[in-house]
């Protein structure tokens, strides 16, 4: 039996049924007891033997995940790394995808230990204007990041419609995946993930057969990935690679998909089980995203390396372009980019609605209907994005600035989600005997200050060459003074954390103490 004190509840009064929850008991995936020799293991300390069954069921979540690492902005992002830079950048993405996984994995046992999510514990833990402040950051870190999805779909609509649909139409096409999202949400959570899984094998199929029309060379592509390579030339785009795989919105979001299975936080084996799983089915799907980001990557770089159109190639034109190069084909290579596009930005769209219901719910605590929440944080995006695309539908040019300035709004935004993530996770009143050790810390606050360095270079760069006018400039002063501040107080409740009001949930994990 147990020690009696991790039999208490995860709150300690009725709480607990007041309090946003990712989700409720009966949404959850049962992975208890679908194995025989489960009766045998003492759940309380150990985990049980792998098992493929169980590996099945807790398959899911990484894969949702892993959409952030395929979004239309990362896609762009790897079209122009392999216009400009060729194959010579693909080394960095892969480090750049497993520094993605590290902080993943680190969200993910976030969520696992504790039984709540990132946007939850951030507002039990900081003050209130501190978590107003992270909500604000994280909101507009989600509205840039859907900006970009939504626009992404549009120009994949448009693509397909022989532009017969324009920009603005296409926004409100998209605008209209909140409602398959909430129809199927109403059929479970596997279902949800089901429908994810076709949109990620569109994806692969598409861009596998543009990388069997271009025909990269495999020698090419593997020297790419072994041999680290880095000029002056190519160093806005590998800037763009590193600053782009980590998306703010991402963190908080796989916190919460974790809790979609029904597992106990008080008992430490199923708590390990859980994690083992969780790493590889994470690990599995952001190898997957690799192989679509280096099939993207090496198409552009055997088409497009070299020749005097590379620094114009966009999301916009990238279609138009691939036409003229490989031709029509069995089926015209302008159509397979467009379902591959589509497809990138509707499952990229629907999960940035899934984490704006974990993200406000979790910071502001509010219980409202599903299919309420699912609106306001939809409207949050389109509202903006038809804005946008009404205003910039005229010129490829404009879209581009548009995209350059969304690229630094979300680089602003990733201290706050990795410098909350990694204080939380650090300590034991929180983690319990899941709590990073030394070593594991020490390497993920270098990924997170590697992370943050770059994309600080990112701005630096943008700023210097945007920023004209000396009120311009002041502006932007006092919003960088203020901004580095703010960093610093995170940075510093890292160091001096407050356990106080930790302690009433450190019965929630087994401490190695028990």
């Amino acid at each position: 039996m147990p020690p009696q004190e991790n039999l208490q509840p995860l709150l300690p009064d009725s709480r607990q049924e007041q309090e946003e929850t990712a989700y409720d008991s009966s949404e959850k995936v049962v992975v208890v007891g679908v194995d025989e020799y489960e009766d045998d293991v003492d759940e309380w300390a150990q985990a049980p033997p792998f098992s493929w069954k169980k590996l099945w069921l807790f398959t899911g979540p990484g894969f949702l995940m892993s959409i952030a690492f395929l979004d239309p902005g990362n896609l762009e992002g790897d079209l122009q790394s392999g216009a400009i830079a060729g194959y010579s950048l693909l080394w960095l993405l892969m480090w750049a995808t497993l520094m993605g996984l590290l902080i993943q994995l680190l969200s993910a046992r976030l969520g696992v230990a504790t039984g709540k999510h990132l946007a939850e514990l951030c507002r039990e833990e900081y003050p209130a204007w501190a978590r107003i402040v992270l909500w604000l950051m994280t909101e507009l870190a989600l509205i840039g990041s859907d900006i970009q999805e939504v626009i992404g779909s549009a120009i994949a609509i448009k693509i397909l419609s022989n532009s017969l649909v324009p920009l603005w139409a296409g926004v409100v096409i998209t605008a209209l995946d909140c409602f398959i999202f909430l129809f199927l949400e109403n059929y479970g959570v596997r279902k949800l993930e089901a429908f994810f899984a076709v949109l990620i094998a569109i994806m692969a199929l598409s861009f596998a057969w543009m990388f069997g029309e271009a025909k990269p060379s495999g020698v090419d592509v593997l020297v790419g990935i072994l041999v680290p390579k880095l000029s002056s030339r190519t160093i806005q785009q590998a800037v763009g690679v590193v600053g782009c795989i980590i998306m703010p919105h991402n963190v908080f979001l796989h916190s919460a998909l974790v809790q979609s299975r029904q597992i106990d936080p008080r008992k430490k084996g199923r708590v390990q089980e859980a994690l083992n799983y969780y790493s590889i089915e994470s690990t599995i799907a952001l190898v997957v995203s690799f192989i679509i980001n280096i099939f993207v990557t090496t198409v552009f770089a055997k088409g497009f390396y070299g020749t005097e159109i590379a620094n114009s190639i966009g999301l916009v034109n990238a279609g138009q372009y691939l036409q003229e190069k490989y031709g029509g084909g069995v089926f015209p290579i302008l159509y397979i980019w467009g379902i591959g596009l589509l497809a990138a930005g509707q499952s990229s769209t629907i999960t940035g609605t899934y984490a704006g219901q974990f993200i406000m719910g979790g910071f502001l605590n509010l219980r409202l209907k599903k299919w309420v929440r699912a609106l306001i944080t939809r409207s949050f995006a389109i509202i903006p994005t038809m804005i946008v695309a009404l205003i910039f539908d005229t010129s490829e040019e404009s879209l581009d600035i548009l995209n350059e300035w969304l690229n630094v709004l979300q680089s602003v935004q990733i201290p706050f989600a990795l410098i909350p993530l990694l204080c939380l996770v650090s300590k034991e009143q929180i983690m319990g005997s899941f709590r990073i050790g030394p070593v594991l810390q020490i390497i993920s606050w270098l990924v997170a200050a590697l992370v943050i360095v770059i994309n600080g270079y990112l701005l630096l760069d943008f700023f210097s060459s945007e920023v004209n006018g000396a009120v311009f400039t002041t502006i932007v002063l006092a919003l960088t003074v203020a901004y580095v501040v703010f960093i610093l107080y995170l940075i510093s409740r890292a160091i001096t954390f407050t356990p106080w009001q930790s302690l009433t949930r450190s019965n929630t994990v087994t401490s190695t103490e028990n």
